[in-house]
């Protein structure tokens, strides 16, 4: 598995970064990440876009899907069939987004080992280069005269974890309120989702601040291009989403 990994995923990437290197400007790390990433973004833009979409419905729709548990409580079977009616009557395929995760991981978790086991501080690994892909013979790691990349940057790890904070909540399907006992507790199953909501909403941008620091601040980078672009991704589908369902309850209406 790991050769399967570095030979289709890893050393492509590693290659894309040096070769990007070698014809920006400057040889600049940082724009080379940051073209790097966005144009890997795009490869997987068609499953990341569908994903988005199908979350975003069903996010938008949770509402009547809350009615139909309500009303078919006592009858599981209805309540299913009555849901998978929903989703279906706004092209929902709730099981979708497990499968594009899935085909997308390998190729985000290979982004990042490119920064992360590919730093370039200690230079360029020649070894694993493609005979046309040739190596500069001086790299700069200075992003904006600012930022050292083989270095940590406080900065762009906050950054890091602050936009991953806003890519979440926008990602993430609102909660819904929380049923409360005669004796003001909450049921285990909604206890359970608030506190997981929690802990991906503030403790995970809170994870990628550490990691972004600890590593080096080319992985804060990645992170900060990455997320941005999610969130512009994020904010268009919410848009687009909206429009769709509106003009679906319109046009029920309308009937």
């Amino acid at each position: 598995m790991t050769n399967i990994f570095n030979t289709f995923l890893y050393e492509p990437l590693y290659n894309t970064l040096i070769y990007l290197i070698a014809i920006v400007p400057g040889h600049d790390v940082g724009a080379a990440i940051i073209v790097l990433t966005i144009a890997v973004k795009f490869l997987i833009f068609p499953l990341t876009h569908k994903q988005s979409t199908s979350q975003r419905k069903i996010k938008k729709i949770e509402p009547q899907a809350q009615e139909i548990r309500e009303k078919h409580k006592n009858d599981k079977q209805e309540q299913a069939r009555k849901i998978m009616e929903l989703y279906r009557e706004h092209g929902v395929n709730p099981f979708s987004g497990c499968l594009l995760m899935l085909i997308q991981m390998p190729i985000i978790i290979a982004l990042y080992w490119v920064f992360y086991k590919g730093g370039l501080s200690n230079g360029i690994n020649t070894d694993i280069l493609y005979p046309f892909v040739v190596a500069p013979d001086a790299i700069n790691m200075l992003f904006l005269n600012v930022f050292d990349l083989g270095g940590k940057s406080v900065v762009l790890a906050l950054m890091a974890g602050v936009s991953q904070f806003f890519q979440m909540k926008l990602a993430m399907p609102a909660m819904q309120t929380p049923k409360v006992s005669s004796d003001g507790k909450m049921s285990f199953k909604d206890e359970f989702a608030k506190n997981m909501n929690t802990q991906f909403k503030y403790v995970l941008p809170g994870i990628v601040f550490f990691f972004a620091y600890s590593i080096s601040a080319a992985v804060a980078l990645y992170w900060v291009t990455s997320n941005i672009f999610s969130i512009v991704h994020e904010l268009v589908v919410k848009h687009k989403a909206d429009e769709i369902i509106s003009n679906k309850e319109e046009n029920n209406d309308a009937r």
